[in-house]
């Protein structure tokens, strides 16, 4: 019996709010159905799980303890985020491979493939430096 080689799993987001600023909507209706028929054949394929348009409205919260609260992302932001899939694939040049496949692309979208973490990051880190911590707390006693 062959050993299964492990799925990873990968974000593509999918950047570029405005791209279809320039097209007709007889062009914006082909490109939607193409991306459509696109994510239905991965979800087919068992490489994609879920994905979703986003809004071109929301909030953005940053400061200390979220105090600051703003309108956002801004809809004109090159750089927003307009909608993602999750990818079930063997690696980073399949999910590479699939991202090159967006209908979006020769429109001006921006696909960024990004692998999905494991473990928060965050969270181990604070474990090494506590862990850290105890072995310095325990050579001092």
């Amino acid at each position: 019996m062959s050993e299964l080689t492990p799925k990873s799993d990968y974000m593509l987001l999918f950047r570029g709010t405005n791209w279809g600023d320039k097209l007709s909507p007889e062009q914006i209706q082909q490109v939607a159905s193409d991306w459509m028929a696109w994510f239905q054949r991965l979800t087919q394929e068992g490489k994609v799980s879920s994905g979703h348009p986003l809004m071109n409205e929301g909030k953005v919260v940053s400061g200390k303890k979220g105090r600051t609260v703003a309108d956002g992302p801004f809809a004109e932001a090159k750089e927003a985020v307009g909608g993602y899939f999750y990818l079930h694939v063997d690696g980073m040049d399949e999910a590479l491979e699939i991202a090159r496949q967006c209908p979006g692309l020769d429109y001006g979208a921006i696909v960024e493939v990004r692998p999905v973490a494991e473990k928060c990051m965050m969270r181990e880190r604070a474990l090494e430096l506590a862990s850290g911590a105890g072995q310095l707390a325990g050579a001092n006693a």
